[in-house]
Formats: structure tokens, C-alpha cells, sequence
């Protein structure tokens, strides 16, 4: 007899997600938050990153919780697709997979010009690494106890 004692994603427990590693998204508390909401609402399931930032822990299957901008952990995501490309490369679904404004690839290419620059990254053949995640499981405020 075969006793299988993993766990799928669905079922962590309070104990598990408390020992995974947190991230936030953007450079400022207000762009987390916004950014969560559009994570928590479904909109967003991919985000990007300057290559030059290395992965940051980021791997295909790995879970990770994204947090506030308050430092409040809020889900568990799970990156399902990790791949690099171009800035100028990134494509229409690509940028429809983020979220952000009107979902367009031009709004896109806007938001994140402006957002490379503030972090002195950004050049048009700047390589990306592009991560798609999928949403594992919300953190109640109840179960988040200081």
C-alpha cells in the first residue's frame, strides 16, 4: 500500500503559506495595492521584470505570497509560464494577461516605459523576464495574525 502525504496548491494550510516567500508588485506602496486589487479581481495573471534583477526567486511551479503595500500578506500565487524576451518583443496577449488600463499592448509598452525609467532600467531592447501566474488561495485577514 502506497500512503501519498502531499498536498495539492488548493489545500494549504495556515502553516504553509506563513513558511512561503513574499513578494510585492511595483515600486511604491499605492502601485502593490492597485496592482493586487487587479490580481484579486482576475484581471491580472502575468507580470515582468528587468532581466538584470536576476529571477528573484521566481520559478516555474514555485508559490510564492504577494503582499500589500502595507506588508500585509493577501494570496498565494503560482508562476505557471517564466520565460524572457525583449521589452519590444512582449505581444498583445502578453500584455493582456497583465492587466493594466485598457489591457492594450500600447498601454502596456507606456505604463512599463514609464515604470523601467523611474527604475533607470529601461531601454526598447531591454530584456524582460515574463512571468504568468495563476491565483492559489486568498489570505483571509482573520488568518493573518501579527
Amino acid at each position: 500500500m502506497r500512503i501519498d502525504n502531499t498536498k495539492s496548491e488548493h489545500q494549504l494550510s495556515l502553516m504553509d503559506w506563513r513558511e512561503l516567500e513574499t513578494f510585492s508588485f511595483g515600486d511604491s506602496p499605492d502601485l502593490a495595492n492597485s496592482l493586487l486589487e487587479l490580481v484579486l479581481s482576475g484581471r491580472k495573471r502575468a507580470t515582468c521584470w528587468a532581466e538584470s534583477q536576476g529571477l528573484l526567486s521566481a520559478e516555474l511551479g514555485k508559490m510564492m505570497v504577494v503582499l500589500d503595500g502595507q506588508g500585509v500578506p493577501k494570496a498565494v500565487l503560482k508562476t505557471i509560464e517564466l520565460t524572457k524576451r525583449r521589452f519590444d518583443e512582449v505581444d498583445e496577449a502578453f500584455a493582456y494577461d497583465e492587466g493594466e488600463g485598457d489591457r492594450s499592448l500600447q498601454y502596456w509598452r507606456e505604463a512599463h516605459r514609464r515604470y523601467f525609467t523611474r527604475l533607470g532600467q529601461y531601454a526598447p531592447d531591454m530584456m524582460l523576464w515574463c512571468e504568468r501566474f495563476e491565483l492559489v488561495e486568498r489570505i483571509r485577514a482573520t488568518d493573518v495574525v501579527e
